[in-house]
């Protein structure tokens, strides 16, 4: 059943001749960005601030969750220039944070670290003041696969867990949780100097408690950030939004990360993943310049 979107979920007007520049700079450079592939909500305010989520290994997953909107279809071939055009459009638009991710592929015997550790190494080579923030998928929890994007030494893991456990079989039937937890717990266990960060998306039939007990799981492998939004459902094909959580909800569940010790959370209807991600540095207790690179 159709569920109207309340006011506080209503995105403003920006600026297209902002969003078209950003746009163009990626056509020409053959580039992807989940901001469009996932039909993100906040795609005109952060292409009119000239910031994106690059997504590499192409755009096709091959995974098929119910609640995303990239595209499930046979992958396409690993691109060897991808890391330097990353590079070059981080330089060109003057981006201080810089996040990457990747569709699934479960296709690749390494399920992509490979070509997250070159993109890293890459944007850090010709950018080597940029905070580097990779959101990467579970690679099956293969070890190898973890260290090797940890060897790059981003400054900042992500692996989203979406959702609650019990709304896994139906959500993300090619996932685990426990796996999606290991990932998190291993980057940790290779190199505790870099931030762990997670995600969880709200509205699709979970249940307080359930939320409460998946950011103590979160906060039991030392997960340094953690972001909380609204789902929004892509098409009618996708899970239905079961539920709007109002924005106090959100407001509540901040100050329980807080409570539990995170270092830094976002929580409220229209955070994503990496909306605003550059904010964490500012909450963390760490300073980024004096990690080792």
């Amino acid at each position: 059943m159709y569920k109207p979107k309340p006011e506080w979920l209503k995105i403003k007007s920006q600026d297209i001749e902002k969003i078209d520049e950003v746009t163009s700079l990626l056509r020409k450079l053959s580039l992807h960005t989940v901001c469009e592939e996932a039909a993100c909500p906040n795609l005109m305010e952060c292409f009119c601030n000239k910031t994106a989520t690059f997504m590499i290994l192409g755009k096709n997953c091959t995974r098929n969750c119910t609640f995303c909107n990239v595209e499930k279809n046979i992958p396409q071939c690993v691109d060897e220039e991808e890391p330097y055009n990353i590079a070059k459009a981080v330089n060109t638009l003057g981006l201080k944070h810089v996040v990457i991710t990747s569709v699934t592929r479960d296709d690749l015997p390494d399920g992509g670290a490979a070509q997250f550790h070159n993109v890293i190494k890459q944007v850090r080579a010709e950018n080597p003041d940029v905070v580097i923030e990779v959101l990467i998928p579970d690679f099956q929890g293969n070890d190898d696969s973890i260290s090797h994007v940890v060897e790059a030494k981003p400054e900042i893991i992500n692996h989203n867990v979406e959702t609650v456990p019990s709304l896994y079989p139906e959500v993300r039937p090619q996932a685990k949780y426990e796996r999606s937890l290991y990932v998190l717990k291993k980057v940790k266990e290779i190199c505790n100097s870099i931030y762990t960060k997670s995600g969880i998306m709200l509205g699709l039939g979970e249940k307080k408690e359930e939320v409460e007990a998946v950011l103590k799981d979160l906060r039991s492998i030392s997960c340094d950030f953690v972001t909380l939004g609204q789902y929004l459902s892509p098409s009618k094909k996708h899970h239905p939004v079961v539920e709007y959580i109002h924005p106090d909800v959100f407001k509540s569940y901040e100050e329980l990360c807080y409570c539990l010790g995170f270092k830094h959370a976002a929580s409220g209807p229209l955070v994503r993943s990496s909306y605003h991600a550059y904010k964490a540095i500012s909450g963390s207790e760490r300073s980024f310049s004096a990690k080792t690179k």
